[in-house]
C-alpha cells in the first residue's frame, strides 16, 4: 500500500499538471475552452479519468508492470487557436514539456537532499519516483502516434495530404499503443531514451 501511494500520488500530480499545461497554452493561443469548463484547476476531481487515472494504473501495479496513466484530456477547440496548425503543436508539446520540467524540479530536490547518501529518507525516495514517472510520461506522450502528443506534433509537421492520411489512424491509436506495450516493442524503443534522461537527471 505504501508503494502504491508512493507511485499513485506523483502519477496523479504529473498527469493533472500535464493536462493543465495543455489547457493553459491553448488559452494563451486563443482557445479558452478549458478555462471556461473549469479544467485549469488542481482539483483532482476535475481531471480523474476512470480508466486512465484509476483502473489502468491499478491493473499495472497489480501485474507488476511499469505504472503509467493519464488524466481526462482537457478540451481544446483547435479552430479557435490563432494559428490552428502551429498552435496545435504548441498545445501538444506543452504536456510533455511540463513533465520534463517536473522531472528536473524533483531531480533538484533529490540532489539537494543528498541523493542516495546515508541520510536519504522517504522524501528522497518520493522525489526519485516522481522523476521516474514524469520522464516516463514525457517520453511516452512524445511517441508519434495519434492521439498522443507526439502524434499531434507530427500531424502539424506533415504536408497537408500526408497529415490527412495520418489522421485517419487516430481512432486506432490507443489500440496500437497498447499492442506495442503488451508485446514489449514500445518498451524496447522507449527504455533507452528514458534511461538516458534518468541517468542525466539522477
Amino acid at each position: 500500500m505504501v508503494d502504491l501511494l508512493f507511485t499513485g500520488l506523483p502519477l496523479l500530480f504529473a498527469v493533472i499538471l500535464h493536462e493543465i499545461a495543455h489547457g493553459y497554452v491553448a488559452k494563451l493561443n486563443g482557445d479558452d475552452t478549458a478555462e471556461r469548463m473549469g479544467r485549469l484547476t488542481l482539483n483532482p476531481i476535475s481531471h480523474v479519468d476512470p480508466v486512465g487515472t484509476v483502473l489502468l494504473p491499478a491493473l499495472l501495479y497489480a501485474s507488476g508492470g511499469p505504472i503509467f496513466g493519464w488524466a481526462k484530456p482537457v478540451p481544446v477547440n483547435f479552430a479557435a487557436l490563432h494559428r490552428p496548425r502551429t498552435d496545435m503543436m504548441k498545445v501538444a508539446a506543452a504536456g510533455p514539456a511540463m513533465n520534463l520540467l517536473l522531472a528536473v524540479s524533483f531531480a533538484a530536490v533529490f540532489h539537494l537532499s543528498g541523493g542516495f547518501g546515508p541520510e536519504a529518507g522517504l522524501g528522497t525516495l518520493l522525489a526519485v519516483r516522481a522523476v521516474q514517472i514524469n520522464v516516463l510520461l514525457a517520453v511516452l506522450n512524445l511517441v508519434p502516434i495519434l492521439p498522443l502528443d507526439g502524434g499531434r506534433i507530427l500531424f502539424g509537421l506533415l504536408p497537408r495530404s500526408q497529415a490527412i492520411a495520418f489522421a485517419r489512424l487516430e481512432p486506432y491509436g490507443l489500440m496500437i499503443v497498447m499492442g506495442l506495450l503488451v508485446t514489449g516493442m514500445l518498451g524496447r524503443v522507449l527504455m533507452p531514451v528514458g534511461n538516458f534522461v534518468l541517468d542525466a537527471l539522477l
